[in-house]
């Protein structure tokens, strides 16, 4: 190639992503390496033999398509793209055969793989932004500004804080053998079984008050002065969420557990430090507000709170969890609010949530999906109470800005304020037969998490729900078809237009043609693994410890989910940043290289595991 046509390429290279993040050295090095090629339209470049020379390719000008063997669409690509990563692999097995054909006059810059690998054997702090694996290269998109010291105590997981110091013992264990374990370890709580169960919590207060000051015979069992069906947290839980617990419970001790394994013990003194998330104080004003007028006020708070998660660039499902922790603390304190103006509730009920706000993935634009499920004995004049008391509530939240749903999927809906028994009924109902509306319920209700009430009315209805499923030879299937109905955008560039009418128009919807299609596959593969999750991510973990999944297609997937959501939150922020509505439609214009190209890799994971989700279901 002649020497003078390198710093027009390395002007070019220094641009465009990954190659804008090396060093100007390597930006140079592989400039010398590259060379040129052009295809007139209609062309082919077909990967897959065992001799060719392999070579990354970046379009300079034009535009390619590339297609499998089965003539599926694999991604369209135009200036700035690169393909070719995957044949950077050595195991033959990991590389993917298709075609690349020019759709018109196209110019492309090669780097030999051979060149390109020992390059980054030189440098290889950058070599993770040419792996021929794709969840590596979205791992790498993913960067983290915050360090943990700077993002809090509040979202890291209650494991990293919780001490492993800890008591337990025997109900029947005399008070003093207890007294003299707490000491030894230095433990300010002892969790109490019997029969292998946690039944109760004794701390270093309650020695003073309820033995010493109360006098109490040493000798007596411990389980005398416990305090009995302590509440626990996991040790994946957000330390925000177990904070949260104890302020809504006004208790100092958390029990970290595992099954019926206790792990160690959370207690309010983790929790005295500096930090940088001031949700947790968020979440304690909502408690004690008064009015509705109250609430209102912190709405700009908990934009602050969403605004420096964002920026912090901390993971999205970090995010979700904690803007979902303030979501139920709005809503507990409605209810409560709500049943002092409207009296006591005239039967027992459960208020329930779903969507979003069930799995844990609240954002800036989540809306309300609520519902009652009554007790089976509530007479007309209950239904009447709870229509008044979700009227209110529904009105409250929205005047909180957490909107009221379009779809109607709400409390204050008659059709979603029903008995148990009704709600069994219309489960039944949905799952035998998945017709468009049906189906459009069941998946609004497929995911449901209790918030207030009575727990149990929603654990009932879930398994009845499993129950169902799992008896259905047509729900599952219907979803299959309707999860692959819509395909995600093969080809973000140049004029792309997915919106093509109303005020969105030439936008990208990143929820409708992304993050709703892995929402609806990791549904399928949860239901069909048995999942009582309802988050997608641990939803496709469920599947993939069931063997549903690979692990390559595990992480390709979690890769994907975690990008699109990032990009998601990031056009959140900064239509916020800037004064205006948050919304999901993004112009396509505003992606750089470096969006455009790893989109284009979750976009086609997304594409790739509706293919396999399609054949796997339709064997079954």
């Amino acid at each position: 190639m002649p020497q003078t046509l390198i710093p027009n390429i390395h002007d070019f290279l220094a641009t465009i992503d990954p190659f804008d993040k090396l060093p100007k050295e390597l930006q140079r090095k592989i400039a010398c390496c590259i060379k040129i090629t052009y295809l007139a339209k209609g062309e082919q470049i077909q990967f897959g033999g065992e001799h060719e020379l392999r070579y990354l390719y970046v379009v300079r000008t034009g535009s390619m398509e590339q297609r499998k063997h089965n003539g599926m669409l694999r991604a369209k690509l135009g200036s700035e793209d690169l393909f070719g990563f995957t044949f950077l692999s050595e195991q033959k097995e990991s590389q993917e055969d298709y075609t690349a054909v020019a759709l018109e006059n196209t110019l492309l810059y090669l780097v030999p793989h051979s060149d390109l690998l020992n390059l980054l054997e030189e440098y290889p702090d950058f070599a993770e932004h040419f792996a021929s694996n794709v969840q590596v290269r979205l791992h790498s998109a993913l960067d983290v500004v915050w360090s943990d010291s700077e993002k809090g105590i509040f979202v890291k997981k209650v494991s990293e804080v919780a001490s492993d110091k800890i008591v337990v013992a025997d109900s029947s264990t005399p008070i003093r053998q207890v007294a003299e374990q707490i000491m030894a370890v230095c433990s300010p709580t002892a969790v109490i079984t019997e029969n292998g169960q946690i039944v109760g919590l004794v701390t270093d207060r309650d020695m003073t008050k309820r033995v010493i000051v109360a006098g109490l015979d040493y000798t007596r069992p411990v389980k005398e002065i416990m305090t009995p069906n302590p509440l626990t947290v996991a040790p994946n839980d957000l330390v925000l969420k177990a904070s949260s617990i104890m302020m809504q419970n006004n208790v100092r001790s958390l029990p970290v557990v595992e099954g019926n394994n206790v792990l160690g013990v959370l207690t309010t003194t983790h929790l005295v430090r500096n930090n940088r998330i001031q949700a947790v104080f968020l979440i304690e004003k909502i408690k004690y507000a008064k009015t509705v007028g109250d609430l209102t006020k912190l709405t700009p708070e908990r934009q602050a709170i969403f605004e420096a998660l964002v920026e912090g660039k901390v993971s999205g499902d970090i995010i979700g969890h904690v803007m979902t922790l303030i979501m139920d603390a709005y809503n507990r304190r409605l209810l409560q609010i709500a049943e002092e103006h409207f009296g006591k509730p005239p039967c027992e009920f459960a208020w329930i949530v779903a969507g979003s706000h069930a799995r844990n993935e609240v954002h800036m634009l989540s809306d309300q999906d609520n519902a009652i499920i009554l007790a089976d004995d509530a007479t007309a004049a209950d239904r009447i109470y709870f229509q008044g008391l979700a009227m209110w509530v529904c009105n409250a939240l929205d005047a909180c800005a957490y909107p009221l749903c379009s779809g109607k999927f709400m409390a204050v809906n008659p059709k979603w304020c029903m008995p148990l028994k009704v709600w069994k009924a219309s489960y039944s109902k949905w799952v035998a037969n998945p017709e468009y509306d049906s189906l459009l319920n069941a998946t609004v209700f497929l995911e449901t998490r209790w918030l207030y009430g009575n727990e149990s009315f929603n654990k009932e209805l879930q398994a009845h729900l499993f129950s169902s499923i799992q008896s259905s030879h047509v729900f599952l299937s219907s979803m299959v078809q309707d999860s692959v109905s819509v395909n995600p955008p093969l080809g973000i560039f140049n004029s792309l237009v997915l919106e093509k009418s109303g005020e969105n128009s030439k936008t990208l919807n990143i929820k409708k043609f992304a993050l709703s299609l892995l929402v609806d596959l990791a549904r399928i593969y949860g239901l069909s693994s048995g999942s009582e999750k309802a988050e997608t991510m641990a939803r496709f973990q469920h599947a993939y410890d069931n063997d549903l999944l690979s692990e390559d297609m595990l992480k390709n997937v979690q890769g994907a989910f975690q990008f699109i959501t990032q990009v998601r939150l990031s056009h959140q922020f900064t239509a916020l940043k800037e004064g205006r509505v948050a919304d999901n439609h993004i112009d396509p214009n505003a992606f750089g290289s470096f969006e455009r190209k790893h989109l284009k890799d979750a976009f086609r994971i997304i594409a790739d595991l509706q293919e396999y989700t399609k054949l796997k279901f339709n064997r079954q």
